[in-house]
């Protein structure tokens, strides 16, 4: 079996020479959904595009704001705008000069309709550019964590969106295709030099990116990206040479791995929580055999199932201790994480079944799960654990593990009953968990959620500047938000990368390689 493995994986890495140049070879289990840098705010999407587009304000590998596009920032005496010196002497890949007209066109369109970007920089009013190199950022009210919402806003050419008519977003949820789909025009450390979705992507070194005057600058000259579904495959590269860095190392092969000379593993809890989500509202489950009523939309159904999984038993069996299992969608190291919140539910498969009897639903009812299967660690092992532990009390529940191409769309058109999801934090504090996943009308919130007190108490944490009171407004939003158990907290993802000793790649909490904080060695 391993022969077939290693056949296969010649075969998708062989052609790659890494001797006539500093090539660093990378994989994981799915591709960037887009290279639209504002379409699709998803993990490996965000990834892709960082090494090529850059934000006003960039993170290093403890999570830190560094300097960017932008140089300096403030906030005004007035605490509703912002001002940004921007870096001087950039040039797009293409050669047009940066200058704060792009600023201001790229974060018109990461507002626009179609752009998955929007409700991040929802409290944006106005971007006005003062003169070449100074933009204002103005706030519909105080917004003391503007800068670290900003580092995945992306800057783009407003004349090379306007030449290719992309000068708003794609709009992923139909499929649309535009020409920022399968190219692109930054001004970050590496150029498009090869689009070939689902199949490999290229990109070279920017002989023009500012950031090569740096004291440590990186030494690479291209970046080979292969997808590929299949784990034992990326392993077998890895192991034979024909890979340097494997973004999502199966849990269950790290060992083999650390004892292979030449490879190491890197390890760090990631900020991310693995969850799942259900419809409360619809009067009626498109998935179920339960007609005229919805099983979720009793809170004892739901309460039923968060008592029914066995959180400890996926983190120990199928994640192999990479992982901590969760009571909340927020995990440690994100503002306004606490234990207590994060404590877990019982559990309590008999008291979960007189929950279900209670409710009328002693025979149990049947239930569609939406789960991916190139995504998360092990998400559809983890899926197929809830299955066969929510059978226990009842519920029959119909699994349907598919490319993230396929699920994410499906959630973010409300076609879901019942569904797998994972949040990390582009801006490492709270209200950007609470805003997409608690607020109404949020395309990755689909449980139903109405609690309007909750919906003001989130808008005034955007805006509440007082840091106290504004903590203590966050934990009750997230008491608030587990109190309505709409979502089944699973567990906090482990994060491992495994490279050859060629490539040094600092590990980022955030699953963002920085290509250009990287070294090969020859």
């Amino acid at each position: 079996m391993r022969c077939l493995s290693l056949g296969f994986a010649l075969v998708l890495f062989g052609a790659v020479s890494v001797h006539a140049e500093n090539v660093v070879r990378w994989s994981a289990q799915g591709d960037a959904i887009t290279l639209d840098p504002h379409a699709q705010n998803e993990g490996m999407t965000l990834a892709m595009a960082q090494q090529m587009y850059e934000p006003l304000i960039n993170r290093d590998q403890t999570m830190a704001l560094t300097p960017g596009l932008a140089v300096t920032w403030g906030l005004t005496e007035d605490h509703t705008v912002w001002k940004f010196a921007l870096r001087q002497g950039v040039t797009f890949h293409d050669g047009r000069p940066f200058t704060a007209d792009d600023v201001v066109f790229s974060f018109q369109r990461a507002l626009k309709k179609t752009s998955d970007m929007k409700d991040i920089i929802g409290t944006v009013s106005d971007v006005v550019a003062v003169d070449d190199f100074t933009v204002r950022i103005v706030t519909d009210g105080p917004n003391p964590i503007l800068p670290q919402q900003i580092t995945d806003i992306f800057i783009m050419s407003r004349g090379w969106a306007e030449e290719n008519a992309v000068t708003e977003p794609q709009d992923v949820a139909v499929g649309q295709e535009t020409y920022a789909v399968r190219h692109t025009n930054g001004t970050g450390p590496f150029v498009l030099e090869l689009r070939e979705p689902d199949v490999r992507t290229v990109m070279m070194k920017s002989d023009s990116w500012w950031g090569l005057q740096a004291d440590t600058p990186h030494n690479i000259d291209r970046i080979v990206f292969t997808p590929v579904a299949n784990a034992a495959t990326r392993v077998a590269a890895l192991l034979s040479g024909e890979l340097d860095y494997v973004m999502d190392t199966p849990v269950q092969d790290l060992a083999r791995v650390r004892r292979t000379s030449g490879l190491g593993v890197q390890s760090v809890a990631e900020v991310r929580a693995i969850f799942m989500g259900m419809d409360t509202a619809r009067s009626e489950l498109r998935s179920s055999n339960i007609k005229g009523k919805n099983p979720f939309a009793d809170i004892r159904v739901r309460r039923a199932m968060n008592m029914a999984i066995d959180r400890n038993a996926i983190v120990s069996r199928i994640m192999r201790g990479m992982a901590e299992p969760a009571g909340m969608l927020l995990s440690p190291g994100i503002g306004g994480y606490t234990a207590e919140i994060d404590a877990l539910p019982p559990l309590d498969p008999s008291a979960a079944r007189a929950l279900m009897a209670e409710a009328g639903y002693a025979d149990g009812f049947s239930v569609t799960l939406d789960c991916t299967n190139d995504r998360y660690m092990n998400d559809e092992a983890i899926c197929q654990a809830v299955v066969g532990m929510l059978a226990r009390i009842g519920i029959s529940v119909r699994l349907d593990a598919k490319s993230k191409t396929l699920h994410f769309p499906k959630i973010q058109n409300d076609q879901t009953d019942f569904y797998l999801l994972g949040w990390g934090s582009g801006t490492m504090d709270s209200h950007y968990h609470l805003d997409f996943l608690a607020m109404p009308d949020r395309v990755w919130n689909r449980t139903g959620l109405n609690d309007p007190e909750l919906f003001a108490m989130i808008d005034a944490i955007a805006i509440e500047t007082d840091l106290p009171k504004r903590d203590a407004m966050i934990d009750d939003a997230w008491l608030r938000v587990k109190a309505a158990e709409v979502y089944i907290p699973l567990h906090h993802q482990g994060l491992a990368w495994t490279t050859t000793d060629r490539l040094s790649l600092p590990i980022q909490p955030d699953n963002q390689p920085q290509f250009r904080l990287a070294h090969v060695t020859e």
